[in-house]
């Protein structure tokens, strides 16, 4: 299958871009080691965390199999990272062989593009949100509900988390410690605890 679909093995350090905004794309890239940031620069260098990307899941694969169609984000690596860019072409389209691999792929792929459309609108509903606080309530209710417990981990640090929110670091790390004052939440780094009891006015 890896030949089939010509894929290759990069490595990335930290920080370093692995698409670019503008960049036409024909891979799309599997994230075998590290993380990386989907993310959309504005004219005044502002950034937004579109999607974080972990070990196991794929991106670029919408730009890729849109054939022509240009990055309108970029992929920085958030770690050091490994990547295995595989051919969007070959991989949408039956080998010659039509071995049932190929066809386990292409439904695999479709099923990932359903996920991540889910995740954007997930995302949508937090950034939504009219105020930093209900923003952060919105993301952090969503998050102890995937863990399944009202303590959990986030994978953003400060200034990702208010990236990915669309917010002020600066007001979000003061809500952040105004909610704690409150009784609503503890938190150490990216350990967060939720406060079942509290009124959250949300």
């Amino acid at each position: 299958m890896l030949s089939c679909l010509s894929a290759s093995k990069r490595f990335y350090k930290k920080d370093e871009f692995i698409f670019s905004a503008g960049d036409e794309v024909s891979s799309l890239g599997l994230m075998l080691a590290g993380r990386c940031h989907i993310v959309k620069d504005d004219f005044w260098g502002s950034r937004n965390i579109v999607a974080e990307v972990d070990p196991g899941e794929i991106f670029a694969e919408s730009f890729a199999c849109a054939a022509g169609a240009e990055l309108s984000v970029s992929v920085l690596a958030a770690e050091d990272a490994a990547v295995m860019f595989m051919d969007a072409r070959r991989a949408m389209s039956v080998c010659s062989s039509a071995c049932p691999f190929h066809t386990r792929l292409i439904r695999n792929l479709l099923a990932v593009l359903a996920a991540k459309n889910l995740q954007m609108n997930e995302k949508l509903g937090h950034v939504t949100q009219r105020s930093t606080r209900k923003k952060l309530l919105a993301y952090l209710s969503s998050a102890a509900q995937k863990s399944g417990a009202d303590s959990f981990e986030i994978p953003f640090n400060r200034q990702e988390l208010a990236d990915y929110l669309a917010a002020d670091r600066s007001a979000l790390s003061a809500e952040l410690g105004r909610m704690r004052d409150e009784g609503l939440l503890e938190f150490d780094r990216n350990h967060f605890v939720l406060k079942s009891g509290a009124k959250t006015d949300f």
